[in-house]
């Protein structure tokens, strides 16, 4: 009961100090591809090609996201997608709570870094389910565009791993 009572007090004072501002919410898009290490870096095929790519790409994934904000400094909202992982053949739908925190670096530029905790379910795979983690570090632009790198972690047993994760770049866009 108090954790209940805590919570109703945090969310009200929340809103109460957000409701200052005329709009305080927000919608953010995120695309992104995920990368992995070549395996075959610096080997020679039979054409007596070498392949000197340090990265392959891995996936795709795209997340749509509403929350509230203040003055684009802090945000806290609730963010869903999907996550497509091209090696361990997978498709995640993460369903997350999203924390953003963004100041100012420059007259036009933020850094923004994103934290999210939530679950993933895999899709075709039965009732598999698990634990989603992420965290993102991205620069923002005046237009309110952030290009980032992100990790992700899934705890889904598949192919013999207890869990999965990707690292990926993306484009984020943010309309406040």
């Amino acid at each position: 009961m108090g954790h209940l009572r805590t919570l109703s007090v945090f969310l009200f004072f929340t809103f109460s100090v957000f409701s200052q501002n005329k709009k305080f919410t927000y919608t953010q898009f995120d695309v992104a591809f995920s990368i992995k290490g070549n395996p075959d870096r610096g080997e020679t095929d039979l054409n007596g090609n070498t392949d000197n790519l340090w990265f392959l790409p891995d996936g795709l994934s795209s997340k749509i996201g509403y929350g509230i904000h203040h003055n684009k400094w802090v945000g806290l909202g609730i963010h869903s997608g999907i996550d497509w992982k091209w090696t361990d053949k997978l498709v995640v739908v993460p369903v997350f709570a999203n924390l953003k925190l963004s100041p100012k670096i420059g007259d036009d530029t933020r850094i923004t870094l994103q934290l999210g905790l939530g679950k993933a379910i895999a899709l075709g795979r039965g009732d598999l389910m698990g634990d989603y983690k992420k965290i993102s570090l991205g620069l923002q632009t005046a237009d309110d565009l952030i290009l980032f790198v992100e990790v992700s972690h899934y705890e889904i047993p598949i192919n013999n791993q207890r869990d999965s994760g990707s690292i990926s770049l993306g484009l984020s866009l943010v309309s406040f």
